[in-house]
């Protein structure tokens, strides 16, 4: 499927881009680290875990016509973890999601990517009312969604526990 969204974006000071295949290195500090990914994965992963998970990403683009970017900062060409649009086929509608390796976070880094991702989405997809779903207990990303403007909708079930569904706005942030 052709892209619905541009695939790659700057901002003041990140690339949002597709995944390219050593991607997957700098993507291992966020998915190597159980504090990072303990309300998403419950559990750190292999480096093979980290490989697929990209992969499927990537992937992502191919079925829904947009996706996760890579997050580069343009200081270092580090990529910094992924934010972007993802909606596997059990969620329960289309969301803005972010992960950044551990001694990214507290930088602003993953809202500049966000309020990028949300005009993005107004932009190009403007038929899809993003969510972000969010496990109760995770308390930083339940704060950047409301930095970002995402509201509260509803508490919901998903697998095995109570998730927050925020909505992002409809008009820029």
């Amino acid at each position: 499927m052709a892209s619905r969204v541009p695939t790659e974006v700057e901002t003041e000071r990140l690339v949002l881009r597709q995944f390219k295949e050593d991607d997957w290195v700098d993507l291992h500090q966020h998915y190597s680290d159980a504090e990072a990914t303990r309300y998403t994965y419950g559990r750190a992963f292999s480096e093979g875990e980290t490989w697929r998970t990209m992969c499927g990403m990537i992937g992502h683009w191919q079925i829904r016509g947009y996706g996760p970017y890579a997050v580069e900062e343009k200081d270092t060409a580090r990529v910094l973890g992924t934010v972007g649009f993802w909606y596997p086929n059990d969620w329960p509608s289309p969301e803005i999601k972010w992960a950044l390796a551990k001694p990214y976070w507290g930088q602003g880094f993953a809202s500049e990517a966000t309020r990028a991702i949300q005009n993005i989405g107004l932009q190009y997809l403007p038929d899809i009312k993003l969510i972000s779903l969010i496990h109760q207990q995770n308390s930083a990303s339940i704060k950047l969604a409301e930095n970002v403007g995402a509201k509260l909708e509803k508490e919901i079930e998903f697998r095995g526990s109570l998730w927050n569904l925020h909505r992002h706005p409809q008009a820029l942030v």
